[in-house]
């Protein structure tokens, strides 16, 4: 296993050019490479063959403690580990299929299409708080059967948990920060804890209902369990389908003649979202720790390591795609790890595709020109590829076609 000091960190290149930063990982680096983080050691994973590895055994590469946001118990099912992984993936997997998350077309649309009315006639917009930002929040709300005047809220405790030195103001990792998190981690809980008081009393058409209710072989979740569940969603569900909205509409903003696909052809968006996604890769990469000795690659790798697998590096190996730095809307088969992989594979991942569809349908029928303002080169977070501020110029406007 290599080290890299921490001043050559490559991750400073990726808001410019994340792509050329995979390959030179691949290029220059053995199957694990030490590097001293911010949270202490980290084992760097570029190659696909090692990714899928990992992926296909949690019982060495676990997600147990892999991810701390100051949650008191594991996030289910993300930090659950077989065997009682599938118990949960056993219960949680129908009300997530393909199926149930195509009911939710009309309202995304609806959703979708106010936002855009809230900016109808503007020459410029940040498509940040615009539109990325809201619209996966807004679905959330729905799903939960809340009004959309809680967005507000909802935001202040997901950038609380993700964010917190943009809040405070300080590094992340620092007495401030982690202080600011767990105030707002207290926050989750009690907001739920009342929606759960709220749903056990009266019962809606909504998911925490749902969840109340659901049985699989005479077993149901139990209060704490939907807890934990509620806020994985509440985090993992909002950032990520915004920071894949940033990432495609930068792309696309960028790339006429891929837009032009779009617009001329909509029948392509399902292909494009997924080979915008592998092209990406919003979620850079996902985190596992050793459940015991081991090795990878032919690297020996001790107990109790942190080991970051970069999905977006194995989304442009070579091993699997031969023509990995050219995107193209017509790639088939098209076996991208954006989701991730193995057991862990991400339960949101219908809801994600579906925001994702009638998003790029909806916005290229209102808006099929646009760009990201000149002299603005837009900053990318790290380990989620999302953005503060994106200043976009429209042009091309046509009317409401709903």
């Amino acid at each position: 296993m290599a080290n890299v000091d921490s001043d050559d960190n490559m991750f400073e290149a990726f808001s410019r050019n994340p792509q050329a930063v995979y390959r030179q990982m691949r290029e220059t680096m053995p199957a694990v490479t030490l590097i001293e983080g911010p949270m202490g050691p980290m084992g760097i994973v570029p190659h696909r063959r090692d990714i899928e590895e990992a992926l296909r055994h949690p019982e060495v590469f676990a997600s147990f403690e892999a991810v701390d946001l100051q949650n008191v118990r594991p996030l289910i099912p993300l930090s659950v580990d077989p065997p009682d992984h599938k118990k949960y993936r056993k219960i949680l997997d129908p009300l997530f299929a393909p199926r149930v998350m195509m009911g939710l077309e009309p309202s995304i649309a609806s959703l979708a299409n106010d936002l855009m009315d809230a900016f109808e006639g503007s020459d410029e917009i940040d498509f940040s708080t615009a539109f990325s930002v809201p619209l996966p929040s807004q679905v959330f709300l729905t799903l939960l059967g809340l009004p959309l005047g809680e967005l507000p809220a909802f935001l202040a405790m997901k950038d609380g948990i993700i964010r917190p030195n943009h809040v405070v103001g300080c590094p992340a990792g620092q007495p401030e920060a982690v202080d600011h998190q767990k105030k707002t981690a207290e926050s989750i809980y009690e907001y739920f804890e009342s929606l759960l008081d709220e749903r056990s009393i009266k019962p809606q058409d909504d998911l925490i209902t749902r969840f109340l209710r659901t049985e699989i072989d005479g077993e149901k979740l139990t209060r704490e369990e939907i807890l934990d569940i509620s806020f994985l969603f509440l985090i993992a569900g909002l950032d990520t389908v915004t920071a894949s909205l940033d990432c495609m509409f930068a792309f696309l903003a960028g790339s006429p003649e891929h837009r032009r696909q779009i617009v001329e052809n909509p029948s392509v968006i399902p292909a494009a979202v997924e080979e915008l996604l592998r092209w990406e890769t919003p979620v850079v990469a996902v985190v596992r720790v050793t459940a015991r000795e081991t090795e990878l690659g032919g690297c020996p790798v001790p107990a109790g390591h942190a080991m970051s697998l970069m999905l977006g590096s194995a989304n442009t190996d070579d091993s699997e795609f031969g023509d990995g730095d050219v995107v193209r809307f017509d790639r088939e088969p098209n076996r991208h790890m954006a989701f991730g992989g193995g057991v862990h594979r991400c339960l949101g991942s219908h809801l994600a595709r579906q925001e994702l569809r009638v998003a790029l349908r909806e916005w290229h029928k209102r808006y099929p020109d646009y760009a990201i303002k000149p002299g603005v080169e837009l900053s990318f977070t790290e380990g989620i590829r999302s953005v503060d501020h994106f200043p976009m110029v429209l042009g091309g406007l046509v009317a409401d076609p709903t």
